[in-house]
């Protein structure tokens, strides 16, 4: 072969001799391709006379050509020494000045020969370029871009960098060195990368520039490892994250690149996912030829950076969510823009589905997160790929059944070959695109899918709902459909959210739907089960889902499974109710069909759905909730439950509709009123919230509509229905809240004034039928809305009023004097007078009835009840709360004075106050009747009365009534605080004895908030200063016994007396220990110490430490000065000189010592002195016996200094961190895991677990001894560096206790030090204050 060869090329007798040697022979011998480019560039260079005239030239350099193989073999060799008559190039050399004619000629030569070196592959490719005959890859063109296509195939497989000196006579080449990459700036304008061999010109250069290409040989040495990292690495993930670019023009780019060089364009899209999952590592080319894929995923595990768990994904700001959209999108438009081409190439899909394999088994949650997010993508676009193939593949098949239909003479062979043809290609592609995504679902969904990461199973099921939804022929199976069935049951709401979210999508399509009755049979179970799921998101869906397989699966869901949907339209969350009833809606009230809203026949429809309606209301037993079923229909059923027309003329039919009954009425009264509501306020009622900050225009334009469109109705009809309907308190409460709803202006505006006319008569009709306290005041709120001053009807409802009120007082007048002059009340005329004063105190709520002067007659009423008894409960409450609305508005004409006219006089002033004084005495009379009811009524005035005549009233710019202010008296104090022990703490008893009788539940429920209502009252007597702080002992003893019912209000009051006074705030806790302490001793005697009951006053001592936890030095008196009174009190002498019990009160000791951790360590060591000198003195007054107490050992233990380890010699001459570095420091804690971990705990796994630590031992604590010997120092030098650390480094630090878990440990160790520091820093300031706090 070598001898064809030499005679092929006709080389020369030298060459032949040159030949001979064993060396060379032996290195040609295995490199044909090596040989036969030496055999071209000999040829194309010397001609046989300059053989014939140098041949010792020419043997010389095939003989340099075999000295050292294995430097050629490593492309290490010197470059000048391979091209023939040159000099070999040094390091500091610069060639430039190229002979003119020669350098086109000179750099194909030499771009040959390293294509050489590279391997034969190379050389073969290189060989076709250099001869001129065809590019690198196959195709012809002409000789000049042969010798640029050589340099590319050399020069990209990262052997050589190649560039232009600015400046030299090789610059007029560079344009033919700027093909590396498109849009790739030339080398040595490139983020600062050298250049390290010049281009290879034959004239060496001297001074400057010699000096120059050494250096920069240095440089290019140093960056050796850099360059063989690709240009292009990061342009497709800086593209994406800063979102300048378009996905698309981005995708195109880099194709473009992939077809010039795929394993460039691949090892770009490998860096742009390694650099998308946050790791810092790079994937060389060398890396890619030589190592395996799990090699590479080990390496790039090692590159990670384990001290924080976020990573681009799992980052949520804009920039970042940006970012993520951005990744899908591209991972999309990958498969869609190579589709006809690229996808089939047997090269990019195969490597990058074995790629995110491997990387979705990793146990680095970024790389699995991030690998199965573009896997699941690509497998999305794939499918939409497969689906359009196969409806070509099926165009194609139905064009060829056409074609072979026709005729013999008709048919065209050729088209039917062609056909043929195009439909095997089609098969071909299927069958490609179904190994691709076979091998996806396979090798990543099938693992993936129960991964430990929530978002990694969402990511699954949700692109899986996609596949199937797409391409319904391939994935609609129960093979598939499983997987999302068994992820149902996931623990995960966001994941079951997911699958509820798929399946909707499937269920949509009626056909899909008909063929997943297997799948419904078998999970519809649970999936029923899903609309009580705890997540409301996710049962709002499964309601939405079932309501889909309502509407296209007939007979699927039976009446149990319906049943248990219906209830949900009465639920709390508004989103969830109106799924429910939209499904409701569907199922029961959907009318069949139903007349035109302008036709005149009865509306048929409406009706249906107003019956069934009806029927389903009284069924579920929610008669309360008409306003909840109104709101939950809103969105289905608006325009029906606004067919107001039909809704009146049901309620005015005579005789009435067949087949109503009496509740039917008042529900169809109540749905009225409700769809009234909710079509002109269009919010939810109480307790429902919509989540919707505010109305569009449109919403309220609508709003407005409505609002016109059911008053110009009801107007006239509202008084015939308040006639019909005046007797039955269910149905006309409701018809007097219609007038709220109206645009009241219509009256006068459309000339209405009759219909008002008949509405206030029929209000004052249902006044005097009904005593009853609903209907009252919602015919005063009513009267209320009519008598607004900016209404042209004004006078004539005011004068209407002004009438009816003559009536009631006349009445009240005269029934009260004869009530006053009988001895015994006759119980018609009590009864009468019950229910005229009833009515007067609605009406007085509302309106001023000043004028009448009512006050007096009811004082009189109520000192005759309070002297004689004689008075019924039924009079004497509402003639209390007639008075007390009397004082109120007086009080509001005099401070409307104040504020806009003269000031009131001072006999104004002094005749209020005298009323108030009377007022309150009678109310502290009646607090002590035989009638509860009657006693709570006047506590519930008095602590209004007295908060509303409290100091407070005197502020704000209200000076003028400081005269009213009103102090309670220590007695009234002492009477309320007794009526709340009485009727609010003393319940428990009767509360479980009653809690068997399901009957009274709701009663119990209206007492507790009565109760809560009377504490309530009282609270805010402490808190506005209306009666002594101390009087709150009695509210703070029952906190713990009583925090389930009381809790929140006992809490509240706790803080906001803290910030009134805390010195008298502390010692009323300690008053209200002393209190249940004292009670406990009288009860039980000294034995009661070891009682439970001593345990409950204990825990609400540490229930009472807990709120002197912050702010310790603003409490710091307040605490110190409650141990100093609670040692007094625990000391204090008994009352008889003649009492043999001794010191009874030395167990507050012990509660004492619930508060001692709260103390400072100068306060602890001052107090335990003030301890020893009270017991010196108790020592000495004949109480030595019982200092031998517990509670006195558990006291003075508790004040006695801590045992503390003393710091390792020599740290305490190191100088506190300063604030900035510690808060750093907190900073770099808080990112690796919980700072506040307490020392010796044991730390979990860091969330970031790298491949190659699998076998890692748990985080190794260091000993209590070693963690408090370390210093600052030592803890700065094993903090983690910012670079990213191999396995056995990491390995190595835990080896050496200097892991996460030690870091934080001595972290700890540090803050507590700089405490210790503080304190003994300010430790003389404090003892000096303590002792001021003394005394």
């Amino acid at each position: 072969m070598l001898l064809l060869l030499l005679l092929q090329h006709r080389l020369p007798a030298a060459a032949a001799a040159a030949f001979s040697n064993p060396a060379l022979s032996q290195w040609l011998r295995f490199r044909p391709a090596a040989l036969q480019v030496m055999c071209v560039r000999h040829e194309r260079m010397h001609t046989p006379a300059t053989v014939r005239e140098s041949p010792g030239k020419c043997g010389k350099h095939w003989s340099n050509l075999a000295q050292e193989p294995p430097a050629v073999e490593a492309a290490t060799c010197p470059v000048g020494s391979l091209l023939p008559g040159t000099q070999e190039l040094q390091p500091g050399d610069e060639l430039s000045g190229t002979p003119r004619g020669s350098s086109h000629r000179q750099t194909s030569y030499g771009v040959a020969l390293f294509s050489v070196l590279k391997g034969p592959g190379a050389s073969k490719m290189a060989v076709a370029a250099a001869a001129g005959g065809q590019r690198a890859d196959g195709s012809a063109r002409s000789p000049r871009p042969r010798v640029k296509e050589g340099l590319r195939a050399g020069l990209l497989l990262g052997e050589l960098s190649v560039g232009v000196q600015p400046g030299s006579a090789g610059e007029e080449n560079a344009s033919n060195l700027t093909f590396l990459r498109k849009g790739t700036q030339a080398p040595h304008q490139h983020r600062g990368r050298r250049v390290a061999v010049a281009l290879l010109l034959r004239k060496p250069a001297l001074g400057q520039g010699a000096k120059r290409l050494r250096r920069e040989a240095r440089q290019g040495r140093d960056a050796q490892e850099e360059e063989e990292e690709p240009r292009g690495a990061g342009n497709l993930f800086e593209a994406l994250r800063l979102g300048k670019s378009a996905t698309e023009s981005v995708v195109d780019e880099w194709l473009e690149s992939y077809k010039e060089d795929r394993e460039l364009g691949f090892l770009e899209l490998i860096n742009f996912l390694v650099q998308s999952c946050g790791c810092r590592g790079v994937v060389t080319h060398g890396m890619l030829k030589s190592l395996q894929n799990s090699q590479i995923i080990q390496q790039l595990t090692e590159s990670f950076d384990e001290d924080s768990a976020e990573y681009p994904l799992s980052l949520s700001t804009p920039a970042w969510r940006r970012f993520q959209r951005g990744f899908c999108e591209v991972m999309a438009t990958l498969v869609h823009h190579a589709q006809y081409d690229v996808v089939y190439d047997e090269y990019l899909m195969d490597s990058l589905i074995a790629l995110l394999t491997g990387m979705s088994d990793s146990q680095v949650r970024a790389f699995r997160h991030t690998s199965t997010l573009a896997a699941m993508k690509l497998m999305t676009g794939l499918v939409r790929v497969a689906l359009s193939v196969s409806l070509q593949k099926d165009n194609s098949q139905r064009q060829y059944e056409a074609e072979q239909a026709k005729g013999l003479n008709r048919r065209a062979p050729e088209k039917l070959e062609g056909l043929l043809e195009q439909r095997r290609e089609f098969q071909e592609k299927q069958e490609e695109l179904e190994n691709l995504m076979n091998a996806i679902f396979k090798g990543i969904f099938v693992h993936r899918y129960r991964d430990l990461v929530p978002e990694i199973r969402s990511i699954c099921i949700e692109e899986m709902g996609q596949w199937i939804q797409h391409y319904s022929a391939s994935f609609l199976t129960d093979g598939y459909l499983k997987y999302v069935g068994w992820t149902l049951h996931d623990k995960q709401g966001e994941v079951r959210l997911r699958c509820l979210l798929a399946l909707q999508g499937l269920y949509r399509n009626q056909e899909m739907a008909s063929r997943m009755e297997l799948f419904t049979s078998r999970f519809k179970e649970r999936m029923v089960s899903m609309a009580l799921d705890k997540e409301p998101q996710v049962a709002v869906e499964a309601v939405r889902l079932l309501t889909l397989i309502l509407q296209n699966m007939e007979d699927v869901l039976t009446d149990s499974d319906c049943e248990s949907i219906f209830p949900l339209v009465y639920a709390s969350s508004r989103p969830l109710a109106v799924a429910a009833g939209e499904f409701l809606y569907k199922k029961l009230l959907a009318p069949e069909g139903g007349c035109a809203r302008g036709d005149e026949e009865p509306r048929e429809g409406a009706r249906a759905f107003l019956r069934q309606l009806l029927s389903f209301f009284m069924e579920s037993e929610f008669h309360d909730h008409a306003a909840y079923l109104v709101d939950s229909l809103w969105d289905c059923a608006a325009p029906l439950l606004k067919d107001w027309q039909v809704l009146t003329g049901l309620l005015l039919e005579e005789p009435p509709a067949a087949g109503f009954s009496d509740q039917q009425e008042s529900a169809l009264i109540m749905t009225l009123v409700a769809s009234m509501r909710q079509a002109t306020e269009g919010q939810p009622p109480v307790g429902r919230a919509s989540g919707k900050k505010a109305l569009t225009a449109r919403e309220r334009k609508t709003q407005a509509e409505d609002r016109l469109r059911l008053t110009q109705h009801l107007i006239p009809l509202l008084p015939q229905l308040l006639a019909k309907f005046s007797t039955d308190v269910e149905k006309v409460v409701p018809l007097l809240e219609a007038p709220c709803y109206f645009d009241l202006k219509l009256y006068s505006t459309g000339r209405l004034e009759k219909y008002l006319e008949l509405l206030v008569a029929q209000l004052w009709t249902v006044v005097e039928k009904h005593t009853d306290k609903e209907v009252l005041e919602t015919a005063a709120r009513t009267l209320s809305a009519l008598c607004c001053p900016e209404f042209a009807f004004f006078s004539r409802v005011d004068s209407a009023l002004s009438r009816f009120v003559d009536h009631l007082a006349d009445k009240f007048q005269h029934e009260a004097a004869e009530l006053l002059q009988s001895s015994l009340a006759e119980e018609e005329v009590a009864y009468s007078l019950a229910a005229t004063l009833r009515r007067i105190a609605v009406f007085h709520s509302a309106h001023d009835l000043t004028p009448w002067c009512l006050f007096e007659p009811c004082i009189h009423l109520l000192r005759h009840a309070v002297d004689t008894g004689e008075v019924p409960k039924q009079v004497v409450i509402p003639a209390m709360t007639c008075s007390h609305f009397s004082l109120l508005w007086e009080l509001a004409h005099l401070s409307n004075s104040t504020s806009s006219g003269p000031h009131p006089s001072q006999v104004q002033l002094l005749g209020l106050k005298e009323k108030v004084a009377s007022f309150c005495s009678l109310c502290q009379s009646c607090l002590v009747d035989d009638d509860s009811s009657v006693q709570e009524q006047a506590f519930v005035l008095l602590s209004d009365l007295l908060l509303i005549f409290g100091p407070q009233l005197a502020r704000g710019g209200r000076k003028a009534l400081e005269a009213l202010v009103y102090q309670a008296e220590s007695t009234l104090q002492s009477q309320l605080s007794g009526f709340l022990v009485d009727h609010v703490f003393s319940h428990a008893e009767a509360s479980e004895m009653g809690a068997g009788d399901l009957k009274d539940e709701e009663l119990q429920i209206e007492q507790l908030h009565q109760r809560r209502s009377i504490l309530a009252g009282f609270c805010k007597l402490i808190v506005y200063g209306v009666v002594e702080l101390s009087a709150a002992s009695d509210v703070f003893k029952h906190y713990a016994k009583f925090y389930s019912d009381y809790g929140d209000i006992i809490k509240e009051t706790l803080n906001r007396a803290r910030q009134i006074d805390r010195t008298e705030w502390a010692h009323t806790l300690l008053l209200s220990l002393q209190q249940m302490l004292t009670q406990l001793l009288l009860e039980q005697g000294p034995a009661g110490v070891g009682s439970s009951a001593f345990l409950e006053i204990r825990d609400l001592a540490r229930r009472f430490s807990l709120l002197f936890g912050l702010h310790r030095l603003q409490n710091r008196s307040a605490l110190v000065q409650l141990h100093r009174d609670g040692i007094k009190f625990a000391f204090q002498e008994p009352a008889s000189p003649s009492s043999k019990l001794g010191l009874v009160n030395l167990p507050l000791l012990e509660l004492l010592s619930e508060f001692s951790p709260r103390l400072l360590h100068p306060d602890k060591a001052l107090l335990l002195s003030y301890l020893k000198t009270v017991m010196s003195q108790a020592h000495a007054a004949g109480h030595r016996g019982e200092l031998c107490w517990a509670s006195v050992a558990v006291y003075q233990h508790s004040l006695s200094p801590q045992v503390e380890a003393g710091p390792e010699p020599g740290s305490a001459a190191k100088k506190r961190l300063g604030s900035a570095a510690k808060r750093r420091r907190l900073d770099e804690s808080s990112e690796l895991g919980s700072s506040s971990l307490p020392s010796g705990s044991r730390l979990q796994t860091p969330l970031l677990t790298s491949t190659a630590l699998k076998g890692k031992q748990p985080l190794l604590m260091l000993p209590v001894g070693s963690r408090e010997s370390s210093s600052e120092s030592a803890l700065v030098q094993r903090q983690p560096p910012l670079t990213s650390q191999h396995s056995h480094d990491a390995r190595q630090s835990q080896q050496d206790g200097s892991g996460l878990g030690s870091r934080l440990d001595r972290l700890i160790l540090m803050e507590d030090e700089e405490e210790v520091e503080e304190q003994e820093t300010s430790g003389e300031e404090e003892e000096v204050e303590a002792v001021k706090l003394l005394g």
